[in-house]
């Protein structure tokens, strides 16, 4: 059995000093976990993941046998406790940083920017690094903040070696240099293409609220936006009042990918296409609903009205119906037998007379 290597006198003493405070450190490392992930939940910001740490006596023992003669104390030591922030986007980085300031005392001389080494190999370790305390005092800890992807190339590193006591050859570190630099690209550019994209619905939703709609393609997005407009609230009271019916409230994002196979292509569109078929959508609703006692109607019945009505004028026939009856519905046979009954009650009314 190999015997033990005798400590310096100075590292037991520091050991020593780590073993009493272990319990403070480990609530300490809690701690500072829940006020950060409290004040990022408060501040609407997002990470992937936010990790902690206490340090082991083993990987404490090592580090002393190395450095030991440049700490005092125990308190010089200021990794004892790590946290780790890993966000999404690089401007993130800032904002965690941001918040931690405000919830945090940071010890700037001990703290240091990795961002800006900007060396060939440094991207998986361009993380942001502060040393912190708790406002009410209590040992520091170390903070890192980086993005997903310096994590990851961070870990790769780690896991082949790169960093260890073999001498890597010149073309495999090239190799290395240029995996890092096109990770870092990307990185750059997810968070460019992220402003980009912000501006641009902020762009959007602008037009929508002008009522510019002509100039806002017709999107997911921008739909919902066109529907807080409430845009189909006039021609369903109208036809709710045939029945002095109650509207109750139901989703209409179903409908986008109809209106998208009517051809539209901007709000704009859908405008016009509800400004063209309102008369004729209230003359159909009505030859359905004065013949019974319906007194609750959803908020999407002006909208199938107005679906229908295009598809009769558009020669969509049988066919028309029950393709637009499958999208809403789901495909069944059953909605062939309500498309013939809905060609059946519309051949009387004048849209489709004007059509012969």
């Amino acid at each position: 059995m190999a015997k033990q290597m005798k400590l310096d006198p100075h590292v037991e003493q520091l050991l020593q000093q780590y073993r009493e405070l272990r319990p403070t450190l480990q609530q300490l490392a809690d701690e500072a976990t829940n006020m950060l992930r409290q004040a990022l939940r408060e501040q609407g910001v997002y990470v992937t993941a936010i990790e902690h740490r206490v340090k082991t006596e083993k990987s404490l023992t090592g580090k002393l046998e190395l450095k030991g003669v440049k700490y005092k104390s125990i308190d010089d030591i200021t990794d004892l406790v790590g946290l780790r922030v890993i966000t999404f986007y690089t401007d993130e980085v800032d904002k965690v940083a941001v918040i931690a300031q405000r919830i945090f005392d940071i010890d700037w001389q001990e703290s240091v920017d990795k961002r800006k080494l900007h060396s060939l190999d440094s991207f998986g370790y361009n993380s942001l690094h502060y040393i912190c305390r708790l406002r009410k005092g209590g040992p520091r800890f170390e903070l890192q903040m980086r993005t997903a992807l310096q994590h990851v190339w961070s870990t790769i590193e780690h896991d082949t070696g790169y960093k260890g006591d073999v001498k890597i050859p010149n073309e495999y570190k090239r190799q290395f240099s240029r995996l890092a630099g096109m990770l870092e690209l990307v990185d750059e550019e997810f968070s460019r293409l992220r402003t980009v994209l912000t501006d641009y619905r902020r762009q959007t939703l602008a037009l929508v609220k002008s009522g510019q709609l002509d100039d806002v393609p017709l999107s997911h997005e921008t739909f919902r936006s066109y529907l807080d407009l409430q845009p189909f609230d006039r021609l369903n009271h109208r036809i709710a009042a045939v029945n002095q019916a109650e509207l109750f409230p139901v989703g209409m994002m179903p409908y986008l990918r109809v209106l998208e196979s009517f051809g539209m292509e901007t709000l704009g569109d859908v405008q016009h296409f509800i400004d063209e078929n309102s008369d004729d959508a209230y003359q159909l609703a009505l030859s359905q609903l004065a013949i019974t006692d319906l007194d609750i109607l959803s908020s999407n019945t002006a909208l199938q009205y107005l679906c229908l009505v295009y598809v009769l004028k558009h020669d969509g026939g049988r066919t028309g119906l029950k393709s637009f009856y499958d999208m809403i519905n789901g495909e069944s046979e059953a909605n062939g037998i309500v498309a013939d009954l809905m060609l059946e009650q519309a051949k009387t009314l004048p849209f489709m007379q004007l059509k012969r």
